[in-house]
């Protein structure tokens, strides 16, 4: 089967060595025909076989240059091709970028772009794409195509302890993991009983992946000994196969329900961002021209950390560019009252942003009832603009928390409400809450903020200039982080690395003034928000 083929497509065996084979062609078409050719034909030839009985190939394909040797090819052009083979799936076909344009609208299959791939022993990443042609070796069920937003499946995780017990634990925390992801709005989640038709298997991550139309996959599992039982699980994008995050928890059995509700929530806020970040990559990776709505706010996404104007002003137009597409897009709605909001209070307090943001927030709230994220976004706004809906707010954060309580957006930024309300302790409490969920999010300079200001206002100075280092370390360019540290070395009697601190701040913010943070913060009762001014004043912040 595999001579004629290469026959056909022009090819020329170079070498065999082993169990692979070495074909050079004249052109990269012929040779993802013949590839193709040699894939379907594989798929017949070993349907009905046993899984021992049966040969299956990968292919990788690259165009580049080659040295001939005698009879031999050498070079990195051979090499490249060598290594894509080495990462292609079993039965499938690996392109590099050079030889994906080649065939680009030349060839009757898919190309699955799958990034920038690291090869071993080969200088720079190489951009990859994979043939779906239906050409799989395995060929089980039929392939389905992926959403219009990011995807995920859970995996019935595995019951390592051979103990019946412990099979219904695992089961009940991956339904609730299930259920826990179905909160955020941004992403599909394949339903349970989908999920665990793979119970008691051990498929390729791909090939579910494939079978469930789903870009990434959740699966772990769950291990006991005495009293105590080892949990792990990790994240893995279908596509490529790569591990995006992994954990392992190691906890008592003493109550079964509330390890149950623990290891989901720390699941389930730990993977939120980490599905964000890998979806910001590769929405990087596509021409802005083709974006979706979603994926124009996931462009838009970083830009949104840094809480600054100058960032504000390079989401806007991606975020008003998705509401064109989806005008009742309520996270492109939050998202654009946000950057507004930065732009209000540290860009110069023109009332137009100041406007912007309010209608914004308003319009996620009609819009985006059931999205704690945006729900939350909207509810900070609204908790610190000028008509100052302090009451709205705070409904809204609990709304947010009882819709997703893994959401660290939520429980951050609706700390630092309950900070400006006077409501010291819940503040604390909600701001380690979203930490210990979420310790690696980008957002978590905010409950590091809200932490140092209850701090200031209980009188923990230490404490407050503690996670106001740890706030300004996770955020360095958002300004309105340094005025905590400040205050805090200020009445730790440390006033020459206060008024350093106040400096680093006017060369980020040169428009700050004591004066915005009063009408930023004037829900605070009246002696805090007096002893907070007060120390700014102190380290030489001007009015």
């Amino acid at each position: 089967m595999i001579d004629p083929a290469i026959s056909t497509a022009r090819g020329r065996v170079v070498k065999t060595m082993g169990d692979g084979i070495l074909i050079e062609f004249p052109s990269a078409v012929d040779a993802v025909r013949c590839a193709i050719e040699v894939q379907r034909g594989m798929v017949s030839r070993n349907a009905g076989l046993a899984q021992d009985q049966r040969i299956e190939f990968r292919v990788g394909i690259h165009v580049g240059d080659v040295v001939a040797d005698g009879g031999d090819l050498l070079g990195d052009g051979v090499n490249v091709a060598a290594r894509l083979e080495g990462i292609s799936e079993t039965g499938g076909i690996a392109l590099s970028e050079d030889a994906f344009r080649q065939v680009q609208g030349k060839i009757a299959a898919e190309f699955i772009d799958l990034g920038e791939q690291v090869l071993k022993n080969i200088a720079r990443p190489v951009r990859v794409y994979r043939v779906e042609a239906g050409n799989a070796a395995n060929p089980g069920r039929p392939a389905l195509s992926l959403p219009d937003r990011p995807s995920i499946a859970v995996l019935p995780f595995q019951n390592m302890s051979g103990d019946a017990e412990q099979e219904y634990f695992a089961d009940g925390m991956v339904e609730d993991i299930t259920t826990g992801l179905s909160r955020i709005r941004w992403l599909f989640v394949i339903a349970r009983n989908s999920s665990f038709a793979y119970k008691g298997k051990s498929p390729d991550i791909r090939q579910v992946g494939r079978e469930l139309g789903v870009r990434y996959v959740l699966e772990g599992s769950v291990r006991k000994g005495g009293n105590r039982v080892r949990i792990t699980s990790q994240l893995v994008d279908a596509q490529t196969g790569a591990h995006l995050w992994a954990e392992r928890y190691d906890r008592a059995l003493d109550d079964v329900f509330a390890l149950q509700d623990e290891i989901t929530l720390s699941v389930v806020s730990a993977i939120a961002p980490s599905l964000r970040t890998a979806e910001i990559e590769r929405v990087k990776r596509k021409r802005p021209d083709s974006l979706a709505a979603w994926e124009l706010v996931f462009r838009a996404w970083p830009y949104l950390y840094s809480r600054m104007p100058a960032d504000a002003d390079q989401a806007i137009p991606l975020l008003r560019k998705a509401l064109e597409l989806e005008p009742g897009y309520a996270i492109a709605h939050a998202a654009l009252a946000w950057c507004f909001h930065a732009r209000f209070y540290r860009g110069g307090l023109h009332d137009a942003d100041d406007v912007a943001s309010v209608e914004h927030a308003r319009a996620t709230i009609e819009s985006g009832n059931d999205d704690a994220t945006a729900l939350a976004i909207a509810a900070f706004v609204l908790s610190t603009c000028r008509e100052r809906d302090l009451a709205t707010a705070l409904g809204l954060f609990e709304r947010a928390i009882a819709l997703s309580p893994s959401c660290a957006i939520a429980l951050g930024y609706g700390a630092a409400t309950l900070a400006m309300a006077g409501q010291t302790d819940l503040a604390i409490e909600r701001a380690l809450q979203a930490l210990r969920l979420s310790p690696f999010d980008p957002f978590r300079y905010a409950p590091y903020g809200t932490l140092s200001f209850a701090y200031f206002l209980k009188g923990r100075f230490d404490e407050a200039a503690e996670t106001a280092r740890r706030s300004v370390e996770n955020n360095p360019r958002f300004s309105g982080l340094y005025k905590f540290l400040v205050a805090a070395l200020v009445r730790l009697g440390q006033l020459e690395a206060a008024k350093t601190t106040a400096k680093q701040l006017m060369t980020l913010q040169p428009q700050f003034t004591i004066g915005l943070v009063a009408a930023e913060y004037a829900s605070v009762p009246r002696d805090g928000l007096a002893a907070f001014l007060d120390a700014l004043r102190q380290a030489g912040l001007p009015e």
